[in-house]
């Protein structure tokens, strides 16, 4: 297996594969350092992989401080007037959430990424590789043959693989070889981050620890300030700036409302886009993260996006290598995941928009002290919501689930309603103390038997060991609450983590449900 780059998308399809013992080689070009963190927030779907790679605890403690809040704060300065927050606890106030077993956590990339790697490279079966470039890839029938250069001497070598996945960003070599369009809205915007250093900036104001600080003043809503480690490294976003040159210094003082010392590290222009590439891959190569789609920061659903597409696809590929994957389960990566990325960057370009749009007389009459005005607070909800939208989602008409009739659940609820609909994200529920039901699934497929008078569930057992499907049966027998949240008695659960099937009963035709669930039919 042959993966090309190595950010957080290459890097979590390589755990994936590596979990599983399925030897890969990951190149990136670049020698994997991350000087300025393009994102900074792992969503409780994604910290969901990061307990069962083990590293969930690690990424919650890697940088921010336990105490800080992780408010959401609208201003018109730092040292000017508050006008609205969406309070977001601590770690240590947040408590138990009923969504998931370990919520969102701050994690920028630069703290994220060496994670990432350091969990891959205890995995036998991966190699990681720096200053190792993609330059071309052909394929046959049954392998992908792959030009490789060493970027520091330009030594080039030729490997061969069953499978390339190509998680090598936006203008990567495997979607522009293999031809794929992209679609979508474009360009959105040309931003500007502002990567800085002030260890004085958290006592100049008194709006007090904060994830993000959304600046509104005259002229409307013009960028956010996002806290990098909770102490003095910041990033200053400013959403639209076409001016031939960057007037750094005039950004961080608007920012502040004043002067104050700082370090400058970095100044980045960059394109805020809306892309989705029209097919996920071609023959055996496929592709994943920013080379798949690209959207908007806003909402924190780019790397989201990303990671979950690793981790579909990962048991996939695995399963052809192991021998138990029918021959219709890849195709099934594309008809899963892409309308997800639609979704989510159709959801981050409305959420973008919605706060550009944001009018400057908002700033002006909370200002003034004037009642808080309705359409801003209703703004700040709004953006409550993205957490459970991320995890609330179901691979519609997946031709590797078997539908049971139910109703698919409301695209944007204003709540998150627990949902295991064939398609759709197993849900948490407490076994025990510490144990989650999402600790059940990662390694192959999983039977749920729920309650003391669940069905006999030879039938299916005997069908998965006749095709050579790892499955393990779990019988609980715990709170109802298993049963509400699961609807079903017999709850079959895919690797991913997703409902394949679910019955009160077994299947007239075991052999046909365990066909379609590995894509054999």
């Amino acid at each position: 297996m042959l993966i090309a780059g190595g950010g957080p998308v290459g890097l979590a399809l390589a755990i994936e594969l590596g979990l599983r013992g399925v030897r890969c080689l990951l190149v990136e070009k670049r020698d994997g350092a991350v000087p300025v963190p393009k994102m900074s927030q792992v969503s409780s779907r994604n910290m969901e992989f990061c307990r069962r790679w083990g590293i969930a605890e690690k990424v919650q403690n890697a940088v921010w401080s336990p105490d800080h809040p992780l408010d959401f704060v609208y201003l018109t300065s730092l040292t000017g007037s508050e006008l609205a927050r969406q309070k977001v606890p601590s770690y240590a106030a947040r408590g138990d959430m009923p969504l998931t077993p370990v919520g969102p956590c701050h994690c920028p990339q630069n703290y994220f990424d060496p994670l990432l790697v350091a969990k891959a490279k205890t995995l036998p079966a991966v190699t990681l590789r720096y200053r190792t470039g993609l330059a071309a890839l052909n394929q046959n029938a049954d392998r992908v043959t792959a030009q490789l250069v060493d970027t520091l001497t330009g030594k080039e070598e030729t490997v061969t693989a069953r499978y390339l996945v190509g998680c090598d960003g936006p203008g990567g070599v495997v979607r522009e070889t293999l031809g794929i369009p992209l679609g979508g809205v474009g360009a959105l915007a040309n931003s500007i981050n502002l990567y800085f250093r002030s260890p004085d900036l958290a006592a100049l104001h008194d709006k007090g620890w904060a994830r993000f600080y959304r600046l509104i003043d005259e002229t409307g809503c013009w960028g956010e300030l996002i806290a990098i480690d909770g102490y003095e490294l910041w990033r200053l976003t400013v959403f639209d700036d076409r001016a031939a040159t960057v007037d750094a210094h005039s950004y961080l003082r608007r920012a502040a409302g004043r002067e104050f010392p700082y370090e400058m590290i970095s100044v980045m222009r960059w394109e805020r886009r809306d892309y989705v590439a029209e097919h996920y891959g071609e023959g055996s190569v496929f592709i994943a993260g920013d080379a798949a789609h690209q959207c908007s920061p806003t909402g924190g659903l780019g790397m989201h996006t990303g990671i979950e597409e690793a981790v579909n696809l990962g048991w996939k590929l695995a399963a052809m290598v192991e021998g138990w994957g029918g021959p219709r389960l890849l195709a099934s990566y594309e008809t899963e995941r892409r309308p997800i990325a639609r979704r989510n960057v159709d959801f981050a370009t409305r959420a973008f928009r919605e706060t550009f749009a944001i009018a400057g007389s908002f700033a002006i009459a909370e200002a003034n002290r004037r009642r808080p005005v309705d359409a801003l607070q209703s703004q700040v909800r709004r953006f409550s919501l993205h957490e459970h939208l991320k995890s609330q989602y179901c691979y519609e008409a997946s031709p590797v689930c078997v539908d049971d009739g139910t109703p698919p659940p409301l695209p944007e609820p204003d709540v998150y309603v627990p949902c295991a609909r064939p398609g759709g994200r197993a849900p948490h529920v407490w076994i025990d103390g510490k144990r989650s039901t999402l600790d059940l699934f990662g390694d192959g497929f999983v039977l749920l038997c729920l309650g003391p008078d669940a069905p006999d569930p030879a039938p299916l057992i005997s069908a998965a060991t006749a095709r050579g499907m790892p499955l393990r049966v779990e019988r609980l027998d715990g709170p109802g609450l298993l049963l509400e949240a699961y609807a079903r008695r017999l709850v079959l659960v895919r690797p991913d983590g997703h409902v394949a099937w679910r019955a009160d009963t077994p299947p007239a035709n075991a052999h046909a449900v365990i066909d379609r669930v590995r894509g054999a039919m």
